[in-house]
């Protein structure tokens, strides 16, 4: 193989490759092989003469000395000129990333699948990976461990089959649960009240509500023997009370007593100056997903924002800025749980369930240390 002449060729080449992209001259290929960017991959590859190799950018192979390497256009323009893909990075296999979404995708699968579950090493074997290495890149991925994704796909069908079953019991079993014990010993925090309840639309559950006013419109304060389970925010308070309505179709709803006014009035307080914090109790169903978004919200410091990105890296899950914009939609408690402090890349805002002028207040608020204008 003339691997001399052919680097020859793709070098006088190489001037085309990348164009507009940030790599499209050999200095700035180089500087990329040698902080192993992985942004370029896909973009362009590199060979190397003394190996006979191709690679990725973000190959992490030993450095190679710059007068063996050339660049090329495509892994297809690599072998035309006779070299053969690396073992390590595969530039001839999809990219790294799209390679385990499609092994999360075929482990989700394969757990959606099963009755009556899968251990981990199961999973792993059956993914090409070892334990450790498919634990790590599954929760990076999905942003919770395949323990907890199973458990809350079990869960997510009894909650399917709770509307549809002959009983309680048997939506449980068709489920895949092994016994009950398990299944109610979760329901309640999951679901905010009983299996049979919620199979019922919230039959037999009570749940204490009043509307009253603030400075951003109409607000709705609802909640269980457990604590807070709605706080919504409108310009109408019948579409709120509907929307109540339709969260618990069979509830007990029931107009607030004078013991219930305090907590409505903390509430308030909370939307006047949300930079206080709320010390009540919140009764929140959610997937497990949900529920580490929601929680990861709790714990930005008043005052501060985070985009979607920043947000879906801290909880593991890199490239979930869409799924994490789904969680905030889903946030039940206005202002208790702040969906208000994530803000668009750019530092935008955008995307408020309750409005966007409404999440511009509240971040004014916080920023002049609780003070702020009516809506």
């Amino acid at each position: 193989m003339n691997t001399s002449s052919s680097t020859s060729s793709s070098t006088s080449a190489s001037s085309t490759i990348g164009t507009g992209t940030g790599y499209d001259n050999d200095d700035a290929r180089w500087a990329a092989v040698q902080r192993r960017d992985g942004g370029a991959d896909g973009v362009f590859y590199y060979s190397v003469r003394s190996t006979g190799v191709y690679c990725r950018p973000s190959c992490g192979a030993r450095a190679a000395l710059r007068a063996n390497v050339a660049f090329h256009a495509s892994g297809a323009e690599a072998e035309q000129a006779g070299f053969r893909p690396c073992l390590r990075c595969k530039p001839d296999q999809p990219p790294l990333a799209e390679r385990h979404a499609r092994m999360v995708a075929q482990a989700c699968r394969l757990i959606d699948a099963s009755e009556a579950g899968l251990d981990l090493d199961s999973l792993a074997e059956a993914c090409g990976m070892s334990r450790f290495h498919f634990h790590r890149v599954f929760k990076q991925h999905t942003g919770i461990t395949p323990k907890a994704y199973a458990a809350a796909r079990r869960a997510g069908k009894v909650d399917a089959g709770l509307a549809t079953a002959g009983s309680v019991t048997e939506a449980i079993y068709a489920a895949g649960y092994n016994s009950s014990a398990r299944f109610y010993a979760s329901a309640p925090a999951r679901l905010g009240m009983t299996p049979t309840a919620w199979r019922a639309g919230g039959s037999g559950a009570v749940i204490r509500f009043a509307i009253g006013a603030c400075s951003l419109g109409a607000i709705l304060v609802a909640s269980t023997d457990k604590g807070i389970c709605a706080i919504l925010i409108g310009d109408d308070p019948d579409l709120l009370a509907r929307d109540l309505q339709d969260r618990f179709p069979a509830a007990d709803l029931r107009g607030a007593d004078a013991g219930f006014e305090a907590t409505v009035a903390r509430v308030v307080g909370l939307v006047e100056a949300p930079g206080v914090g709320l010390d009540l109790p919140l009764d929140v169903r959610g997937t497990a997903f949900q529920q580490r978004v929601w929680q990861a919200l709790r714990e930005i410091p008043a005052g501060q924002t985070v985009s979607y990105a920043e947000l879906a890296a801290r909880i593991g899950l890199p490239s979930g800025a869409r799924a994490i914009a789904g969680a905030c939609a889903a946030n039940p408690v206005a202002v208790a749980i702040p969906c208000h402090r994530v803000v668009r890349t750019d530092g935008a805002l955008s995307g408020y369930r309750w409005g966007v002028e409404r999440k511009r207040i509240l971040l004014d608020r916080e920023r002049d240390g609780g003070e702020g204008g009516a809506a």
